[in-house]
C-alpha cells in the first residue's frame, strides 16, 4: 500500500537515516524522499513516499517515527498507486516543452507537484471571475464568492462559507501578473492536509513566475 508521510526532524546529519531505518523496521519500503523545508529553528520537513508490506498499518509507521528523538509525523495519507514525488525541476522541464500552453500546463502540474487535489487559473474581469483553465476536480469559482483579488503575493487563501463541501480544504494562490496586473491568479487546493508551508508558497511563486516567463518567450 502506498503512503505519503510528511515528517519533521532535526536538520542534522543522520536524522533522515534514523527515520529511514525506523520505517524499514516497521515494514515500510521507501520509494522517494523530497526535502520540503529547512526551518530557522534547526528542523527540516521531508515528504517520504513509501510502500508497506501486507498487514502493516500506517499507525505503526507513525509510532516508530514519533518515538525517535526530535522527530514528529505531521501527516500521513494514502497515495495514488504508481504515484511519485514530482520535483519542481521536472515541472519546469515540462513547461518549457510547450511554451504556448505553459500557463495551462502549470495548472495541470500543480496537483502532483504539491500533492494537492485540484488547481485552477482564474482572472477577475468586469463580468466577474473567469476560469481560464482548471483540473477536473476543481470547484466552480463564482464572482462574489471568493475574496481572492487582487492577489499581490503568494498566500494561503480562505475558503468561502458557501463552499460547504470544501470546508476542510487548504487553498493557496499566487499572482500570474506583474505589478500592474494582479487580477490573474493560479490556485491549488489540498483537502484535509497537510498544512501549506511557507516554503511551498515560495515554490508556488517561483513556478508561477517561470511559467509566465516561458509563456512570454514562446
Amino acid at each position: 500500500m502506498p503512503y505519503l508521510l510528511r515528517v519533521q526532524l532535526p536538520d542534522v546529519p543522520g536524522s533522515l537515516g534514523r527515520v529511514a531505518t525506523a520505517i524499514g523496521e516497521a515494514g515500510g519500503d521507501i520509494e522517494a524522499i523530497e526535502i520540503v523545508e529547512h526551518s530557522s529553528d534547526g528542523t527540516a520537513v521531508d515528504d517520504v513516499l513509501l510502500e508497506t508490506a501486507q498487514g502493516v498499518m500506517p499507525d505503526s509507521l507513525v509510532s516508530v517515527c514519533n518515538a525517535l528523538d526530535g522527530v514528529k509525523v505531521l501527516w500521513i495519507s494514502r497515495y495514488g498507486a504508481g504515484g511519485n514525488l514530482f520535483l519542481d525541476l521536472e515541472a519546469v522541464e515540462q513547461l518549457t516543452a510547450s511554451p504556448a500552453s505553459a500557463l495551462d500546463e502549470l495548472v495541470d502540474l500543480l496537483p502532483v507537484t504539491f500533492r494537492a487535489d485540484w488547481a485552477l487559473r482564474a482572472r477577475r474581469a468586469d463580468s466577474g471571475v473567469v476560469i481560464l483553465h482548471s483540473t477536473s476536480a476543481a470547484p466552480e469559482v463564482v464572482d462574489g464568492e471568493v475574496d481572492w483579488f487582487p492577489l499581490e503575493r503568494p498566500t494561503r487563501l480562505d475558503v468561502p462559507e458557501d463552499w460547504s463541501r470544501w470546508t476542510s480544504t487548504l487553498v493557496a494562490g499566487a499572482p500570474l501578473g506583474d505589478d500592474r496586473d494582479k487580477d490573474e491568479i493560479v490556485v491549488f487546493g489540498r483537502r484535509g492536509g497537510p498544512e501549506i508551508l511557507d516554503s511551498e508558497l515560495a515554490r508556488l511563486a517561483h513556478l508561477a513566475a517561470l511559467a509566465v516567463s516561458i509563456a512570454k518567450a514562446g
